[in-house]
């Protein structure tokens, strides 16, 4: 398949899943299959408007036109990410069957038109693909492999792809129970907050089995604005870790410069602007820094994931005798942080911890 009908077919998949002809689609998907035609030059003009893709995908007799995307899909988690997620691919028109612990949780999404099924196996039995985002390794573990999970629905011309954000050992201990069912599985951590995630600009990060990474591709660019083949399952694991540890040292620096500039009689929000136009400039500064002088914290990431995260990246660094000293300085931050029972604040809270040693 040559590269311009590889473009073009995954955005036929994006247009299809709208189930509808050219004259209406819907808000999200049009803006992302624009997106997806500025990226295609020269195969496609920069201006062309949704209702001319389909026009023109004809034209060029696509290859896929009667391909099917798997029709049914679950989410399992409706947190903080999980609940965006599932929504953005409700609002794309995909056929949605949705679990959480808590089942009112579940309510909104039904209410868009979600299905419900009572148990992570009985979401499995009833889809062609599951997601699952969970909080933590042992969530993680319990949903896909432990009674009445999603191993136990699963088999045979099915996928379950794992967004948590979890260490290799737990990606692959889940990616053996999936596979011995005969099911397809793909890790696919997601770097990206709460906005992020309700906007579908996350990141994903994934590893496990190509041919499942390129079936659910779509749904992947529903929720998200870049996606990343790794290799071998664990290896997605390990970059989000990887990139979340710096993330959390970043935070803990910046809370440093923001207390320290005070203390010499500085304004930090003059701190914040200079730092956000400068070289080291990130979204996370200028995002996060306004609330920090304030003292407000926002839940967009809790600061418990955070030190979870930081912790799992320790021990991925420590089992390949990588030293990280500042990522352990700053885990030592968020605990303390976790201990003045800030675990559910944003992890931009971790600043309190720093106040603290004043």
């Amino acid at each position: 398949m040559s590269s311009e009908t590889f473009r073009a077919r995954n955005i036929y998949r994006h247009v299809s899943l709208q189930k509808r002809l050219p004259k209406h689609f819907a808000s999200e998907t049009s803006f992302k299959t624009s997106s997806l035609l500025r990226q295609q030059q020269p195969m496609f003009q920069l201006q062309l408007l949704p209702h001319q893709v389909l026009n023109c995908l004809v034209r060029s007799h696509v290859e896929c036109a009667e391909e099917e995307l798997p029709a049914r899909v679950g989410f399992l988690g409706l947190g903080i990410m999980g609940s965006p997620m599932a929504q953005n691919l409700i609002k794309a028109g995909c056929d949605v069957t949705v679990w959480n612990r808590t089942k009112s949780k579940c309510d909104p999404l039904i209410s868009l038109g979600a299905k419900y099924k009572p148990s992570p196996e009985e979401v499995a039995a009833s889809c062609d693909v599951t997601f699952a985002m969970l909080a933590d390794p042992e969530s993680a573990i319990d949903v896909a492999c432990g009674k009445y999970g999603a191993a136990s629905g699963i088999g045979p011309g099915k996928g379950y792809v794992d967004v948590s954000t979890v260490d290799g050992a737990t990606s692959k201990l889940i990616h053996g129970h999936i596979k011995a069912t005969g099911a397809s599985f793909l890790e696919a951590p997601v770097s990206g907050s709460k906005k992020p995630a309700e906007d579908g600009q996350l990141i994903f990060l994934t590893a496990g089995d190509k041919p499942l990474y390129d079936e659910v591709a779509p749904f992947l660019d529903i929720m998200g604005k870049s996606r990343f083949y790794l290799g071998d399952v664990g290896n997605g694991a390990a970059m989000k870790l990887v990139v979340n540890m710096i993330m959390g040292s970043m935070m803990a620096s910046f809370s440093e410069g923001l207390l320290l500039s005070e203390k010499v009689g500085l304004d930090p929000n003059v701190l914040v602007e200079v730092v956000s136009q400068g070289a080291i400039s990130a979204p996370m500064y200028k995002l996060k820094g306004p609330s920090m002088t304030k003292s407000l914290y926002p839940t967009a990431f809790p600061l418990k994931h955070q030190q979870k995260d930081l912790r799992l990246a320790l021990g991925l660094a420590e089992s390949v005798s990588q030293s990280t000293p500042i990522a352990a300085a700053a885990n030592e931050l968020y605990k303390v942080a976790k201990s003045q029972g800030l675990s559910d604040q944003d992890f931009s809270a971790v600043i309190e911890a720093l106040k603290a040693k004043q």
